[in-house]
């Protein structure tokens, strides 16, 4: 059975993703992220997954229509349950070689039954050095995740 942790997409920018500025819309972006994400996610646990958090994301760099957009979602860190990815999204004019780095943000996902009760998945161990240390970043994030929601704590309702 393949383990992939990795996954890429790719595809032309279309004028149906155009802001009122003329570039890529920031929210197709985020749904180019969660697909990209949610199909790394659902190869790696084999169950459907259900996303939980969506943070940090940073837009570095607008994309123009008609541009080559490339997404790349790897596992960062796995969990009882949870799946943390990053998502990387560049793109180039077709006269271009070379991609820049456009988007960047993590996604965690929870793999879950038919009835939405959270399933386990299969550990993800980081094999490489790059790889470590996305996971110690995966690990940092986590934690100041916890401390944002421990001081939000007054303020829900």
């Amino acid at each position: 059975m393949k383990q992939n942790h990795k996954i890429t997409f790719q595809f032309i920018s279309e004028p149906t993703d155009i802001n009122f500025g003329g570039k890529v819309h920031g929210g197709a972006v985020m749904k180019w992220i969660d697909q990209t994400a949610y199909t790394c996610a659902r190869t790696w646990a084999e169950t459907y997954c259900v996303t939980v958090y969506v943070g940090g994301i940073r837009f570095y760099k607008p994309i123009n229509i008609g541009d080559l957009v490339k997404l790349e979602a790897y596992i960062i860190l796995t969990g009882t349950t949870s799946i943390h990815i990053a998502i990387d999204v560049y793109s180039r004019k077709f006269n271009e070689e070379s991609f820049t780095k456009k988007t960047h943000c993590v996604i965690v996902f929870v793999s879950v039954d038919s009835e939405g009760k959270p399933l386990p998945v299969k550990k993800w161990v980081p094999k490489t050095e790059q790889e470590i240390q996305l996971e110690a970043y995966a690990l940092k994030l986590k934690q100041l995740r916890v401390n944002i929601e421990e001081e939000m704590q007054g303020f829900i309702r």
